[in-house]
C-alpha cells in the first residue's frame, strides 16, 4: 500500500493568506522528505477558507522544492476554464515536472465560483465532460487541428491562422506518454460516475469525508466500468483518502484530533458539515439514504470520519478499514491546518515511518498465510 497526501486545504478565516500558503507548501515538502508517493491540492476561486485559487499554479512552486513526490491537482475544475488553456498548461507542467504530474479533474463544486464566472445556471457536469473530451483530443491529435466533436460546445481549429512552418497553430502535448495519470475524486456513495472513470481509465480517489461502509461501492463501480471497456481493474489504481491524526500517545490524539474546540479536525468538519448542509448534500455523511438530517451532527460526522490515536491504534483502524473495503492501492492522508505545527509534523512523520510500514507488514503476513 502506498501513502499519499491530499489537502483542500481548509484554514481558519482569520489566518494570514501568505502564511497559510507557506504552511501548505511546507506540508508537501515534508511529505516528499518522508517518502509520500503523491500530493493532491484542491482549488477554489471564492472561498477564503479553502485558500488556493489554482492548484496547478500552486504546485508549480513545488517542482524544484521536492525530489520524488508526484504533484496532483485535486482538482482542476474543468467547467471554469476553456479546455485549450487546461491542456496547454497541464502539458507544460508535466514537462517542468519531468513526468511527476497527476491531473486530478472535476467540474468544480463551489456554487459561488460558478456564480462569479457566470455559469451558475449551466449544467457544469456537461461542460466538464465536454472539456475533458477536447483535452484528450488535443493530446491525442496533431496539427492542423479541427476538433469538432458531436454535441460539444468547444471547437478547436486554426483554419484561419495556422502557419505550421512558423510553429503557429501547434498545441503542446505532455511529457508523459500517452498522457499523465488522470484522477477523479469521488464524493458520493454508489457514485455512477465511477463506472465512467473505469471505461476511460481515469483512476478514482474516494473522498475522506465519506463513511467507510460506502467505499467498497466505488471499487465495484470502477471494476464494472473497466470490464465494460474490456479490461480488468487494477487495485493499485484505487486511492482512499482518510482523515487521520497520529500522536505519540492516545491522550494527545483524543484532544487534538477530536475534543479540543481549536482542533483543526473539528474546524475542518465544521466547515464540511456547514457547506454540505447549505448545498443539500448531507447525504455524503449518511449511513443510509433515509437517515434523518437531524442525526447528522458535527460529533456524528467526526466519530465516523476521523481516525486518531497512537501508532498501534491507527494501524488497527487502517487494517479494519481494509477489511471493510477490500484491498486498495493507496491510503491518502488528509492534510489539515497546522494549529500546532509540531503535532502536525509529528503526525505525518509517524504515519510515514511507523504506521504505514506496520500496516504493510501485517498485510504481507496475512497474504503469506493464505
Amino acid at each position: 500500500m502506498r501513502l499519499g497526501y491530499f489537502t483542500m486545504p481548509v484554514h481558519p478565516l482569520g489566518r494570514d493568506w501568505s502564511e497559510t500558503l507557506r504552511e501548505d507548501r511546507e506540508a508537501i515538502i515534508l511529505c516528499d522528505e518522508l517518502g509520500f508517493h503523491d500530493a493532491f491540492v484542491g482549488e477554489h476561486l471564492s472561498d477564503r477558507v479553502e485558500n488556493i485559487t489554482n492548484s496547478m499554479l500552486f504546485l508549480a512552486t513545488l517542482i524544484h522544492s521536492t525530489r520524488t513526490i508526484r504533484l496532483g491537482t485535486g482538482t482542476t475544475n474543468l467547467a471554469q476554464m476553456h479546455p485549450v488553456l487546461v491542456a496547454g498548461n497541464a502539458a507544460m507542467f508535466d514537462h517542468l515536472a519531468q513526468g511527476r504530474f497527476i491531473m486530478g479533474i472535476s467540474p468544480g463544486a463551489l456554487t459561488s465560483d460558478a456564480e462569479a464566472i457566470g455559469i451558475l445556471d449551466e449544467d457544469r457536469n456537461k461542460i466538464f465532460a465536454e472539456a475533458i473530451d477536447v483535452i484528450l483530443a488535443i493530446w491525442e491529435g496533431n496539427p492542423p487541428y479541427n476538433i469538432d466533436l458531436p454535441n460539444n460546445r468547444f471547437k478547436v481549429s486554426f483554419k484561419r491562422t495556422a502557419a505550421l512552418e512558423l510553429g503557429l497553430g501547434m498545441l503542446p502535448v505532455p511529457f508523459q506518454k500517452p498522457r499523465p495519470e488522470i484522477v477523479g475524486t469521488v464524493v458520493a456513495p454508489f457514485s455512477p460516475g465511477v463506472v465512467l472513470m473505469g471505461r476511460r481509465d481515469f483512476h478514482p480517489l474516494s473522498a475522506n469525508f465519506l463513511l467507510a461502509k460506502h467505499l467498497r461501492s466505488h471499487w465495484q463501480n470502477y471494476a464494472k466500468g473497466k470490464a465494460e471497456a474490456g479490461h480488468k481493474a487494477d487495485i493499485n489504481d484505487w486511492r482512499i483518502a482518510r482523515t487521520i491524526f497520529v500522536a505519540d500517545d492516545d491522550k494527545t490524539a483524543q484532544r487534538y484530533g477530536f475534543d479540543d474546540a481549536n482542533s483543526p479536525y473539528r474546524h475542518y468538519f465544521e466547515q464540511m458539515h456547514a457547506k454540505m448542509k447549505r448545498s443539500n448534500r448531507l447525504y455524503v455523511f449518511k449511513s443510509h439514504k433515509e437517515q434523518p438530517d437531524e442525526e447528522i451532527t458535527l460529533d456524528y460526522v467526526m466519530r465516523n470520519c476521523v481516525t486518531f490515536g497512537s501508532v498501534n491504534k491507527v494501524v488497527d483502524a487502517i487494517l479494519a478499514l481494509r477489511e471493510e473495503t477490500g484491498d486498495f492501492g493507496e491510503l491518502v492522508y488528509a492534510g489539515m491546518d497546522w494549529v500546532d505545527p509540531a503535532l502536525a509534523r509529528r503526525s505525518l512523520q509517524l504515519m510515514a515511518e511507523q504506521v504505514l510500514p506496520k500496516v504493510n507488514r501485517a498485510i504481507a503476513k496475512s497474504e503469506a498465510a493464505e
